[in-house]
C-alpha cells in the first residue's frame, strides 16, 4: 500500500545491484513526478555532456501522482534520458497500463544504470525484484517478446520492451508497452538497447491511497464532465486522433512531400472518416480513459495484411501525405511495423520522407538506397523501408539514423524537416504560426505535445486566434509549455488538458493532501521547463538551436489555402525570451531562477 510519495527502485546493470530508496518529499512537491521528477533526477545525476549511448547515461521510467488512479486519462508514465536523436534531455510520454502496475508494485521511479554484459530482463513482482538472462529474447520483435515474457512471468504482467529496433540502437527506436503504446520519441528506445535491456516486466498488487476519497471522487467527476464535452471527449472517440487529417488539410496546414507542400488533395483517403469506415475494429482506452481514442484496426489487403493499433494522425501523416502516399492500408501497415519493431511512427515517416526527396532532387540513386525505388507515392517502397529500418539491414540503417543524419550523409541537412535534429509532426509551421514557435523552442526538438497551440490557431479551443499572426503567440506558448509540462509531470494524458490547471489542481489537492491551485500547478510547469533548458544549455545547445528548416523560414507555400505563408520565428522569438525571463541569448536570468528556485 503506498500514496503519493512512494519509492525509488535503482537498477545497477553492470553490477547487478538493485536497491530501493525513499523518495525527497520536496522533489515530489515541486516537481509532481513523471517528466518533472525525472528531468531534476537527470540534472542532478547525469552529466549533461554524456554520450547518450553510453554506459553513463541514465534510463529512467518515472509516474506521476495522479498515474494509476481514476483521474481521467492519468494512465501515463515517461522515459528520461538523454535522447539519442537530438542531444537534448528526453522525455518519452506513453500510456496503456505499465505505468500503472509500476505504481501498484510500490514505485514512482524506476532508475536503470549502467550496462549488462549481455542482454537481461528486469522482473518487477511488488518487493521483489531480479534481473533474469534475455539472450534467448534478442531479436524478437515486440508482440513475440511480451508472449514469452507473459509465460516466463505472470499471464496479467504488464511489459515494457524494445524490439529490434532498440536493439540495433537506431537513433528512432521507442520503447513500448502493451504491445501497442510507445515512448516514442527521442530514441529513449536505443538508450535501452545500448544497455543490452531487452525488457522491463511489472506486476504489482498494492493500492494507492487517495488522501481525501470524496473530495477526490468530486473532482473526477466534474473532470470527466468537462472532457466527454470537448473535442477530444466527443470526435476524437468516434474517429481517433487521425480525425484532425481533414480539418488540417482544409486549411492547408497538412505537411505534404517532406514539408514541400501543405495540403495533400487526396487526404480523404487517409483521413479519421475512412478508416472508421474501412479498417477500425473498436476503439481502445488507455487506464482510466474518459477519450478512448485508440484504434484497434485490421487489413485484408493481402499485401499489406496485418493488425494491431493505429494510426494516429501524427503516423498517418508521416507515412501518408509527408510521403504522398494515400493507401491507408499501406499506411496502417507501415504503422504495425513500426510497432512490432520498436520504431518512433513520426521520426520513421519523416525520415522516409526525406529519403524520398533526395532522390527525386537526384541527391540518391538505385544505387545507393541498394535498389530500393523511394519514390513519392510509392506505398510499397515506403513500407519495405520500414521494415528494413526496424531489422537494420540494407538502406534501412541510414535510415535509422533519423532524417537529420541521412540528409547530411549526402550534404543537404537543409531537407531534413527537424528541430533540434528531430522530425517536425503535423502541423505545418508556415500556415501555423505558433506552432513554429513550438516546434523551434521545445526542449527535446520538433514535438507539437509541448505546447498545442494549434488547439487554440485552427480549432478554437478555447479560445480562437488567427493562426496567421505573430501577435500574441509567444505568450500563448510560453503558457501551453507550462500547462503541458506540468501535466505530463502529474501522470496524465495530454488530452485532457481542456480540465485546465484549475481542475488539476484540485484533483493533484484531493489525491495527495498537499494543496495546489492553478497558479502554483502552472509555476511548477515553468519550472520544470526552465530546468529542462538548463540541461541543454549544459549539454551544449544555444538559441543558435531554437531555429526551423531554412524551407520553413524561407520558402513561401507555393499553392493551397496557406498559399504564401513563412514562419515569421524571428518575430515571435525575441518576445518569447523576454516574457520567459531569459536573455537574448536565450539562457535563463538570474531573477528568474531564484524566482523558480533554480537558483
Amino acid at each position: 500500500m503506498h500514496g503519493w510519495i512512494g519509492k525509488m527502485l535503482r537498477v545497477d546493470l553492470a553490477s547487478g545491484k538493485i536497491a530501493t530508496e525513499p523518495l525527497d518529499p520536496a522533489l515530489a512537491r515541486n516537481y509532481l513526478g513523471a517528466r518533472g521528477l525525472g528531468t531534476r533526477l537527470m540534472y542532478d545525476e547525469v552529466d549533461p555532456k554524456v554520450d547518450p549511448l553510453s554506459p553513463a547515461n541514465k534510463l529512467m521510467f518515472v509516474t506521476g501522482p495522479l498515474t494509476g488512479t481514476l483521474s481521467p486519462s492519468a494512465g501515463r508514465y515517461n522515459v528520461v534520458t538523454k535522447g539519442p536523436l537530438t542531444g537534448t534531455i528526453a522525455a518519452s510520454n506513453s500510456g496503456g497500463n505499465w505505468g500503472p502496475e509500476l505504481k501498484f508494485a510500490g514505485y514512482d521511479v524506476l532508475i536503470v544504470e549502467g550496462r549488462a554484459a549481455s542482454p537481461v530482463y528486469l522482473w518487477i513482482q511488488d518487493d521483489k525484484v531480479e534481473l533474469r538472462d534475455a539472450a534467448h529474447l534478442w531479436g524478437k520483435e515486440v508482440p513475440e517478446t511480451t508472449e514469452a515474457l507473459y509465460a516466463e512471468t505472470a499471464p496479467d504482467a504488464k511489459v515494457a520492451c524494445i524490439g529490434p529496433g532498440g536493439e540495433t540502437q537506431s537513433m528512432i527506436a521507442s520503447i513500448m508497452n502493451d504491445m501497442h503504446r510507445a515512448a516514442g520519441r527521442s530514441g529513449v528506445g536505443a538508450v535501452m538497447g545500448s544497455k543490452n535491456l531487452k525488457a522491463v516486466v511489472v506486476r504489482g498488487t498494492g493500492a494507492i491511497t487517495i488522501a481525501d476519497k470524496a473530495a477526490f471522487l468530486d473532482a473526477v467527476a466534474r473532470a470527466a464532465a468537462i472532457l466527454r464535452k470537448g473535442r477530444t471527449g466527443s470526435g476524437f472517440k468516434l474517429y481517433g486522433t487521425i480525425a484532425n487529417v481533414n480539418p488540417m488539410n482544409a486549411v492547408g496546414g497538412l505537411p505534404t512531400l517532406n514539408f514541400q507542400q501543405t495540403y495533400f488533395p487526396t487526404a480523404e483517403k487517409v483521413s479519421g472518416e475512412t478508416l472508421t469506415a474501412t479498417l477500425l475494429q473498436r476503439s481502445k482506452s488507455c487506464f482510466s480513459c474518459a477519450i478512448s481514442c485508440g484504434r484497434v484496426t485490421k487489413v485484408t489487403n493481402p499485401k499489406f495484411k496485418g493488425e494491431g493499433e493505429g494510426p494516429e494522425y501524427e503516423t498517418a501523416f508521416a507515412f501518408g501525405p509527408d510521403c504522398a502516399v494515400d493507401n491507408l492500408d499501406a499506411v496502417t501497415k507501415a504503422n504495425y511495423i513500426c510497432n512490432e519493431m520498436g520504431l518512433d511512427t513520426i521520426s520513421m515517416g519523416c525520415t522516409i520522407a526525406c529519403a524520398m526527396e533526395l532522390f527525386q532532387r537526384g541527391y540518391i540513386t538505385l544505387e545507393d538506397t541498394e535498389g530500393l525505388p523511394l519514390e513519392f507515392g510509392n506505398a510499397e517502397a515506403m513500407v519495405e523501408a520500414v521494415r528494413l529500418t526496424g531489422l537494420g539491414q540494407g538502406f534501412g540503417r541510414k535510415l535509422a539514423l533519423g532524417s537529420w543524419r541521412l540528409a547530411s550523409l549526402y550534404g543537404h541537412a537543409e531537407l531534413s524537416m527537424t528541430a533540434k535534429k528531430q522530425e517536425m509532426p503535423a502541423y505545418e509551421p508556415r500556415a501555423v504560426q505558433g506552432m513554429g514557435l513550438g516546434y523551434a523552442t521545445s526542449n527535446r526538438g520538433g514535438c507539437h505535445v509541448r505546447g498545442f497551440s494549434v488547439g487554440v490557431e485552427v480549432f478554437g479551443a478555447p479560445f480562437k486566434m488567427d493562426k496567421n499572426a505573430t501577435e500574441g503567440k509567444a505568450a500563448l506558448l510560453a503558457v501551453a509549455q507550462n500547462r503541458t509540462a506540468a501535466l505530463d509531470s502529474s501522470g496524465s494524458c495530454t488530452m485532457s488538458g481542456g480540465i485546465g490547471p484549475g481542475g488539476y489542481a484540485e484533483l493533484m489537492t484531493a489525491a495527495t493532501g498537499v494543496a495546489f491551485d492553478a497558479d502554483g500547478f502552472l509555476k511548477i510547469g515553468e519550472r520544470i521547463w526552465n530546468l529542462e533548458r538548463l540541461f541543454n544549455i549544459r549539454a551544449g545547445l544555444t538559441a543558435a538551436d531554437d531555429t526551423l528548416p531554412p524551407r520553413i523560414l524561407n520558402e513561401p507555400i507555393p499553392a493551397g489555402p496557406s498559399k504564401g505563408g513563412v514562419n515569421k520565428l524571428g518575430e515571435m522569438l525575441p518576445e518569447y525570451y523576454s516574457l520567459r525571463g531569459w536573455g537574448p541569448d536565450g539562457v535563463p536570468g538570474r531573477e528568474k531562477l531564484a524566482e523558480l528556485a533554480l537558483a
